[in-house]
């Protein structure tokens, strides 16, 4: 399997228009009257990292841009639709989710918020529920939390397996997940199976030999849970290179829960992504900002476990590339809503309401590869939101309210 950016998931490498006064078709559609528009391209607009372009106007042919800029300057075309001085941003692409699971740990959460700590072992609950379900209920399950996550604006998801354990229900776990997204992870290595619980290196040696066989297939990524409780360095070393080898690319689950090797292991492997990052040495620090794998962070985590936040700032600081994600999943981080997280980001994790924005998309694209999403320039995709606000400065400033009005995934108008 090709992973490379310029694979078949970075169609906007291909024939797409590339510059913004791109001849258009009459039969295009026009968005305009865009009180300010977030395009990620600082060539564009004010020439911050947003790119962000006032009093605008966006048209999408297809399922792409192919004209951004001022209203007053928008192509005709025969379909018009007046966002009324509202704002529009690139879709949120959502990097790190849990979504092919079964049951709940409502028992767990409660526990938790009346004073007992966050374990990795939790994960056992769900695997069990997970297990007992149909294939049915698994696929149902995904496709309400998708729905749930496209109405709050997110037009790009990852999902991990994690919640089988076995061959057969990890596999089916990914075929599942395959067919709701292309960004689909093999996490086996989540923790140990408790099938396994007294021979982890045997559930080891299954994670990178049959498992990784009948995974292999519905997966683009290889992924493991780094931490006390999980998989130490050698192990995690042995699983991502494992995968890689298979043509699976790396992401970690990184020094969440406590100091570890995670975050430079994933950049030694180049990693797509280290997700967490809640506990990091200057080392870590400066181990991301001279390597290519992007810092995602999921302060739902933090939220739902009354953790430590993740220093945004710090990383920020030293020129980590950020990536703001959900971690939806049932024990951690039991959200699908990125404009929540946003919210969290600016608020704890002291990062600008810009930032936050970025890194819930272009971030978010980068964590996984893609150019063709994540921003609002013309050859992406024609993913946006169109939120009932005149600034995208309001998903932090109104924290929990609606906001998003409007969703068009593949330039079709879906919420």
């Amino acid at each position: 399997m090709d992973t490379s950016p310029a694979a078949t998931n970075n169609p906007a490498a291909s024939s797409a228009p590339t510059s913004a006064n791109s001849a258009v078709a009459k039969t295009a559609t026009a968005i305009v009257n865009i009180a300010s528009l977030v395009t990620n391209d600082p060539s564009l607009g004010d020439g911050t990292p947003l790119g962000l372009i006032q009093d605008a106007a966006v048209v999408i042919e297809g399922d792409r841009v192919v004209w951004v800029g001022e209203n007053s300057k928008a192509p005709a075309t025969d379909n018009r639709v007046d966002a009324a001085g509202r704002a529009v941003i690139p879709g949120f692409v959502d990097s790190h989710s849990h979504l092919v699971f079964a049951g709940d740990r409502t028992a767990e959460f409660n526990a938790r918020m009346s004073g007992q700590a966050y374990a990795a072992g939790g994960i056992r609950t769900t695997v069990a529920a997970t297990r007992a379900a149909s294939d049915a209920e698994l696929s149902a399950n995904v496709a309400r939390f998708l729905r749930e996550a496209l109405r709050q604006g997110t037009t790009t998801f990852e999902t991990k397996s994690g919640y089988g354990l076995t061959v057969e229900d990890e596999a089916r776990a990914l075929r599942i997940a395959s067919e709701h997204t292309d960004e689909v992870t093999y996490l086996g290595a989540h923790i140990v199976s408790p099938d396994y619980a007294d021979d982890p290196a045997g559930y080891v040696a299954l994670v990178t030999g049959e498992m990784l066989d009948a995974c292999a297939p519905y997966a683009r990524w290889v992924d493991v849970f780094c931490e006390k409780g999980a998989f130490d360095g050698d192990q995690a070393r042995a699983i991502l290179t494992a995968g890689k080898a298979r043509g699976l690319h790396p992401r970690v689950h990184a020094n969440q829960l406590s100091y570890g090797p995670g975050v430079q292991l994933a950049v030694e492997l180049d990693a797509a992504s280290a997700d967490h990052c809640t506990h990091l040495t200057d080392a870590d620090v400066d181990a991301l900002a001279s390597g290519n794998t992007v810092a995602t962070l999921l302060p739902g985590a933090e939220f739902s476990t009354r953790a430590e936040w993740p220093d945004a700032r710090r990383l920020l600081d030293a020129g980590v590339t950020v990536a703001l994600s959900t971690d939806c999943n049932p024990g951690s981080s039991f959200t699908s809503s990125v404009p929540f997280c946003i919210a969290l980001a600016v608020r704890d994790m002291r990062m600008t309401p810009d930032e936050a924005v970025w890194s819930a998309t272009a971030g978010g694209a980068a964590a996984l590869r893609r150019t063709d999403v994540g921003r609002l320039t013309p050859g992406a995709r024609a993913d946006l939101a169109l939120l009932d606000a005149p600034s995208h400065v309001h998903l932090a400033y109104r924290p929990g309210v609606p906001l998003v009005a409007e969703v068009w995934r593949k330039g079709v108008r879906t919420a």
